[in-house]
């Protein structure tokens, strides 16, 4: 039975009352709860508030809605005012009902994700690396995929359907995942330098020795992290792709980066404390980038038949979203402050063991994809880095941050552009063959190109 069949039939004996404890624990999520819940209520039930102000003209408009502001007040004032309020209350309570009932669904949802973990290659504290291009041939290309430390790796294998790296497995590359897990014990004393120069240094020895030199591909802040671990193992490396990495933290909005060191500085004090910065404060932060997201999605999801593949989509992405883990508290420290706040890698100062990261001093092929819809990494921010790597092949993908990887043009804009790239660029090198040392390559030249759809 085709899982959104079956899973369609648990939502209807649910809707005739059946226990949902059967399917699993409610969902704490959307994260953070209390703040997605408050914005949305306060939000709209503030429009009765609003109301009068926008007949009297006092309610202040940006400059670029002024004109639209002046319509609505003309139409507004057209209106018999007890029928508006009226109409006003009904609209009010209908967007709170359907977004609540939409956050409980989402919380009581059957949908399990359940697939199985690759093969292991290998372990270190909670650092894996997963194998999932164990059946390729030997003689493929691999590469090693890098993700963020504040998200779960399996954004890039979400579903059956949505898994880039399986995918990539049948396309002739052998794709390797390092999933950093939860920070342990030892983990949350780890500083940035422990993470590149210890952990993901010793993955690319391993991948190296199991493979050849390898291909390295870092997702978001995974892509800082490869860049500065490839320039330690340029023997190893033989390409470095970089997807949606940000490099320059105040290039488009330099106020919003300080803004978040400065909110951020009692909780890294308390993260000095315990360890590490919590899930739920991480997740506050990134609702800073636009605090109604939530009641935009949660309003979608409110349409879309139960079992159907976008409700099943849906809930598999928001599962990821809220399922998040803690940074290490030196590692929050040297992100926010130093990143956002000082922003480091983008003035040149991010330091790794003791050594600038200095993107021009990647001598070897390098793909830069900048998403164009990208919210969470502002485009000029990763412009900034493809700027400086001096053989750079740069993508702007018609996608976004998160979309890139999991959306309906993914494959099209993201998945097989980067297979190409990776095939052209990331020749399998047997371990008995002697690989070239850095200083040989060629001189870097730049090129810029727009993704193409097959």
């Amino acid at each position: 039975m085709p899982e959104s069949e079956r899973l369609s039939q648990i939502m209807r004996k649910r809707e005739k009352g059946a226990s949902p404890g059967s399917v699993g624990p409610i969902r704490q999520g959307p994260r953070p709860l209390a703040l997605h819940l408050g914005t949305a209520a306060l939000t709209w039930l503030s429009s009765r508030a609003a109301l009068p102000l926008s007949i009297g003209g006092s309610l202040p408009w940006k400059k670029e809605l002024a004109a639209a502001g002046a319509e609505l007040r003309t139409e507004l004032a057209r209106a018999d005012p007890e029928a508006l309020a009226k109409a006003l209350e009904r609209e009010v309570r209908q967007r709170l009902d359907r977004f609540m009932s939409a956050v409980e669904r989402y919380r009581h949802h059957p949908y399990r994700r359940t697939l199985p973990d690759p093969p292991l290659l290998w372990q270190e504290g909670t650092t894996r690396v997963l194998d999932f291009g164990a059946a390729v041939p030997a003689a493929a290309p691999t590469a090693l995929f890098v993700p963020s430390l504040v998200n779960r790796s399996y954004i890039l294998d979400l579903s059956p359907g949505t898994s880039f790296l399986r995918w990539l497995a049948g396309q002739g590359v052998r794709p390797l995942l390092v999933d950093w897990g939860r920070p342990g014990e030892v983990e949350r004393g780890f500083g940035l330098s422990d993470y590149i120069a210890g952990r993901l240094a010793s993955a690319i020895d391993v991948a190296a020795r199991a493979a050849g030199p390898v291909a390295l591909v870092g997702y978001c802040m995974g892509g800082n992290l490869a860049l500065a671990a490839a320039l330690r193992r340029q023997d190893q490396v033989t390409a470095l792709g970089l997807l949606a990495v940000p490099w320059d933290f105040h290039a488009e909005r330099p106020e919003f980066g300080r803004m978040v060191a400065a909110a951020a500085g009692p909780m890294l004090d308390l993260a000095d404390r315990f360890g590490e910065l919590s899930t739920e404060v991480i997740q506050a932060l990134f609702y800073c980038l636009d605090p109604y997201l939530a009641p935009r999605k949660f309003l979608r999801f409110a349409e879309f038949e139960p079992g159907s593949d976008r409700d099943l989509a849906f809930v598999a992405l928001e599962d990821w979203l809220n399922d998040g883990v803690p940074l290490a508290a030196r590692v929050a420290r040297e992100c926010l402050a130093g990143w956002y706040g000082e922003n480091t890698p983008g003035r040149g100062l991010w330091r790794v063991a003791g050594e600038i990261v200095d993107p021009g001093a990647w001598p070897g092929p390098a793909l830069v994809m900048v998403p164009a819809q990208d919210r969470i990494v502002p485009p000029a921010s990763a412009e900034a880095l493809a700027r400086l790597v001096p053989r750079a092949d740069v993508l702007h993908p018609a996608a976004g941050h998160i979309g890139m990887m999991v959306s309906g043009v993914a494959e099209t804009a993201v998945w097989r552009p980067l297979r190409d790239w990776l095939l052209a660029n990331s020749r399998h090198v047997p371990r008995s063959a002697p690989t070239k040392p850095a200083g040989s390559r060629a001189k870097p030249r730049g090129r810029r190109q727009r993704a193409k759809r097959d």
